[in-house]
Order: C-alpha cells, then sequence, then structure tokens
C-alpha cells in the first residue's frame, strides 16, 4: 500500500524538486557573475533548504545532531558514509558557515540545473572515477583550495552509495591525498542513516516517511600514522550507522 500512495506524491515532489533547481539556476549564475563566490555560496545555502523541503512532501524528516563546537577558522576534512544523493543538501545547509565541498563524479558537472553550475564555479571537484590517477589528482587540489581558503571537504571513502544502508569498507586513497594537502584540517566523521529508505525503490517511485540522521562525531585531528588516523574516522563514522547495531 505505501509504495502504491507513493507513486503520485513522488510526482509532486518531482515537480517541485526539479522546479527548485531551475528557479535557482539564473539566480545562482547571476550572482556568482554579479558578485561572485558569496552570493553564490548563499544561493547555494538557499537553495539546498528548498531541497530538503521538498523532499517533507514525501514525509522525510531531518535530524542533524552536532554536539561540537566546529572551527571556522581552519579546513575541515568532512567523512561521512553515503547511502543517496539526498544526503547532499542537508551537508550543505547544516554546514553552511564551514562552505563545503564536494567529490563528484565528472557525469554531474553538465546538465543538471543548479547542481552542474555549483561544482563547476564553487570549488568542488569532479572526477573521472575510471581514471584513478587524473582523480586522485583532482583530490590533491581539492585538499590545496580548503587549505588555502580555510573552507571544508566532503569525501564519502564508500566511493558508491549503499543501497540499504549497510556500510561499505573505506577506499583510502581520496582521502589520503585530502590529508597530506590540508594539513591543518580538521577531521569530521559523520554518520547518516536512513537516507537510502528515499530510494529503496530506485528511481521511481520515491520512498515515504524516512527519518533521515546526521550524527557528527568528535573531531580528529590529523597528526600522527596516516593509515592509524583512517582507521579511527572509519570507526567513527561506522558506529553510528544503525545497520551495524
Amino acid at each position: 500500500m505505501a509504495k502504491i500512495l507513493s507513486y503520485p506524491i513522488t510526482i509532486i515532489f518531482f515537480i517541485a524538486f526539479g522546479a527548485t533547481l531551475v528557479l535557482f539556476h539564473p539566480i545562482q549564475w547571476l550572482g556568482f557573475k554579479i558578485i561572485g563566490y558569496n552570493a553564490l555560496k548563499k544561493t547555494v545555502s538557499i537553495l539546498n533548504w528548498c531541497l530538503m523541503r521538498c523532499t517533507n512532501i514525501l514525509g522525510t524528516t531531518y535530524k542533524f545532531t552536532n554536539p561540537y563546537n566546529l572551527p571556522t577558522d581552519r579546513p575541515l576534512i568532512i567523512v561521512t558514509n553515503h547511502q543517496s544523493m539526498y544526503d547532499i543538501p542537508p551537508i550543505i545547509w547544516y554546514m553552511r558557515k564551514h562552505h563545503p565541498k564536494f567529490v563528484s563524479k565528472k557525469e554531474l558537472g553538465k546538465g543538471i540545473p543548479s547542481v552542474s553550475h555549483n561544482l563547476r564555479y564553487g570549488g568542488s571537484v569532479l572526477i573521472d572515477r575510471k581514471d584513478g590517477k587524473s582523480a586522485i589528482m583532482e583530490i590533491g587540489k581539492l585538499g590545496n583550495y580548503i587549505e588555502k581558503h580555510t573552507r571544508s571537504a566532503v569525501i564519502f571513502p564508500e566511493g558508491t552509495r549503499s543501497r540499504d544502508g549497510h556500510p561499505k569498507p573505506f577506499k583510502p586513497m581520496g582521502l589520503k591525498m585530502l590529508l597530506k594537502k590540508a594539513p591543518s584540517a580538521l577531521i569530521v566523521p559523520i554518520s547518516i542513516n536512513n537516507s537510502w529508505k528515499l530510494v529503496r525503490y530506485g528511481k521511481f517511485p520515491m520512498g515515504l516517511g524516512a527519518r533521515v540522521t546526521f550524527q557528527v562525531h568528535e573531531p580528529i585531528e590529523n597528526s600522527g600514522d596516516i593509515d592509524t588516523i583512517i582507521k579511527q574516522t572509519e570507526n567513527a563514522v561506522v558506529s553510528g550507522i544503525n545497520s551495524f547495531k
């Protein structure tokens, strides 16, 4: 019954979601051309708040728990599990004062209103997942960028989305590169739960009533043995994923 009900609700959601992306695209473009990065950043933050509100049509709710006073005067490397594309708007919105930038596949850099423009001009990097050497070099550029501008990099070290909520082992090379290129960055592990339920049936229809949560764990300093740091970070992320409890 829930799946049957989700068909008409999903259509309404897609209309609202798509209209939001189309509406904000010229606002982003004009703001960036006339004012620059700050206008783009503020527009993208509001856009992602609106995208979250679109998912409320599906009965989705969000809870972002962060008991830590994260600094804004040093870069952050935000490390999290990945369950769906709907992980991204809450990270952008709730971490907006830290200017989050993403490692995204190159296919997202063209043809998607608002999204592609922000990825190309907002500081994120686009990688070819079939070309590992080139991808690592691009991630290195992101590390240099956040180190220089005191911003944040978001990386999903699993590499691909978990479609059932169970975490996949970290692929450490990209994270290693970020840690090397942004030596002053503070590592912020985050655990995401239930985002996968939005796409439990695939691309259509959407899942209804997902209770999506984000749990920020104690930050980790980027000092000492790099493999130990990555394992500590992975353990923190996995510890907050409900499917392992």
